[in-house]
Order: C-alpha cells, then structure tokens, then sequence
C-alpha cells in the first residue's frame, strides 16, 4: 500500500514510518522541512504540488499539529488549534479533489476530549465529552475545544469515496528520544517518578506496538467509522503508573510532588500541568467490541518491555561512541 502521514515526522510519526515501512508499504511523509527521501514538502494550510501524494494513495493518517509539549498561553492555544483544524481542512481538500481518493482517512484526535474524571472509565459510546467540569482551571475546557474543532474538520470534508476514523489517543509511549517515556524516565532517574498531586489522576496509555496494530486493524476494518479510542484498556493511577515504571528502571524511590511543586516543574519544562493533573480514564470500547487483541494491555508488562528497549538503545549507541546515561 502507499501510505501518506502529514505531519509524520515526530514521535508517533516516527514510530508508524518504522513500522509499516519495515511491513513493506511505501510510505510518503508531508513535512515543513524535508530532509529524508520519502518527505515532500507542504506548508499545512494550503493546496500545492504535495496534493499529487495523496491522489492515487491508498491510506492518508493526519498527524499534523503543533505540539501539547508547551506552555498553555493563549498564543500557544492557538496555534494548537490553527495548526490542527487548517492541516485537517486542507488533507480533505486534497481528498475530495483526487482523481483516485485514497480510501481510508485516519485523523489524530486526542483522548484529551473526554471529561477530567476519576469515577468510571471513558468509551467512545457512554464517554462524557469535556469542557464544563466542576474546580478545574477554565482554559482546560479549550483543550477539548480543541479537539472537537479537529474533529469537526474532518467529519465536515467532503469526501464521499473516502472512510473516516478519528483516532482519540492517549498517550503512545515508545523508547524514542524525546518521546513521553523519555521525559518520565528522566523524571524518575532524577528521583521526582513519585505522585503528583495526590496522584490519584488517571493516566491513559498505549504501548507504540499495539498503537501500530491498532492502526492497522483500523486500515483493514472497512466497516469502522468514526471516533475510535486508541488506548489500553487498563488505565491508572497516576502513583501506580509511575511506580511501576520505577520499578521497571530499577529506580527505588520517587518523591511526592504537590500541586504547586508540579507548577514550578512544567514552567521549568516548558510544559503544562493540565498533562500533568488532568485524570484521563480512556479505555478502548470499539476496538475490543470489533475483538482487537492488545498484546500489551497492562502496563506493568509494557514498562518492562520498553524499558528493556531503551537499554537496548543505549547499548548500540555507547557502541557507537554516542553513549546515554543509565536507566540505574
């Protein structure tokens, strides 16, 4: 198959180029700046030669948008948005103007649009849409207009000969530098993997392996439209999650952090608290519904299994000289 990723070029993209390029598809990357074969060149907003990509394409997977990894200013919020709603606009323009459609569309969206809760897990059938949760601060309610808006976008293009799945992912953790398990590694080899806030916030996952498969099964499915939860179907405490993850780095201790500790450590990471503190208990109805098999459906097991990849990592780079810091 020719696959096309718009925005392909961070961590999930990363992680899919790899994988179904080593499957033996041929796989075309829409990036601001090319620098690999493969990559043409696109600006994210409007039509140009890069169209040509998609038309005669069989898959197209829309990844593209600024990254989340930021301070939450109201600049940053909005080129979160921008960057989403006008990337997905334009990919449909370049569907719906194809002389050969691809047939499948499958549109990042975020398991961030479900609701700030603690009480009972989200699925794409019974799962409250966020936004108006009670003592949480106001711009996080932007976050889920954020992700309605990217929605909105691709179920608005017209493109009748073109299926269309929304992924709602949680967070796809792979041993990539600069990756989400990269920075909670660094977190609990300084000695601060502990519970934050209490803790008791949920986190959602997807091991990148089963992220892939996901993906795939979703490409053959040619009954399955629609949001599609992309996470393991056992998300955790915040305090669990990364005291398995510590235990996976053989990393004995992590101290607590309070609310304001977490404050002071994202403006120092240039980051926001919201991915810190919001509680996001995803789990995957669809795809277990259609009988997707997750092959890491605890994190116990997928902690051990990705960070023995990181070693592994490490181990072919202080071959090469590159060398990293230990996980110990």
């Amino acid at each position: 198959m020719k696959i096309v990723i718009p925005g392909g070029t961070g961590q999930v993209g990363a992680v899919l180029k790899r994988a179904l390029s080593s499957a033996g598809h041929e796989v075309v990357v829409l990036t601001r700046r090319p620098t690999r074969d493969g990559e043409v060149h696109w600006d994210g907003e409007t039509l140009g030669p890069w169209a040509t990509a998609i038309d005669g394409s069989d898959v197209v997977i829309n990844l593209a948008g600024r990254s989340v990894s930021c301070r939450y200013t109201a600049p940053n919020l909005q080129a979160m948005m921008d960057s989403r709603v006008h990337s997905t606009q334009v990919v449909g323009e370049a569907i719906a103007s194809a002389a050969r459609p691809p047939r499948v569309w499958l549109q990042m969206s975020t398991a961030t649009i479900y609701a700030h809760r603690f009480d009972a897990p989200n699925d794409e059938a019974t799962g409250v849409i966020g936004g108006s949760e009670p003592d949480v601060p106001d711009y996080w309610s932007y976050s889920v207009d954020i992700a309605r808006s990217w929605e909105r976008a691709q179920e608005e293009a017209d493109t009748p000969h073109t299926r269309k799945v929304a992924l709602r992912s949680a967070m796809v953790m792979s041993p990539d530098r600069g990756g989400v398990l990269d920075i909670l590694l660094r977190l609990a080899r300084l000695g601060l993997g502990g519970p934050v806030a209490g803790g008791g916030q949920y986190i959602s996952w997807v091991h990148d392996r089963d992220f892939v498969r996901a993906v795939e099964f979703l490409i053959e499915r040619e009954d399955l439209v629609g949001p599609v939860n992309i996470a393991a179907p056992e998300p955790l405490p915040q305090r669990a999650f990364m005291r398995d993850l510590r235990s996976a780095s053989h990393v004995p201790v992590g101290l607590p952090a309070t609310r304001w500790m977490a404050e002071i450590g994202a403006f120092a990471l240039r980051s926001d608290t919201e991915l810190l503190l919001k509680s996001r208990r995803v789990v995957p109805g669809r795809l277990l519904d259609e009988g997707f098999a997750f092959e890491y459906a605890r994190w116990p097991e997928a902690a051990d299994d990705l960070v023995r990849r990181v070693r592994q990592r490490g181990l072919r780079r202080g071959r090469t000289g590159a060398g990293v810091p230990s996980l110990t």
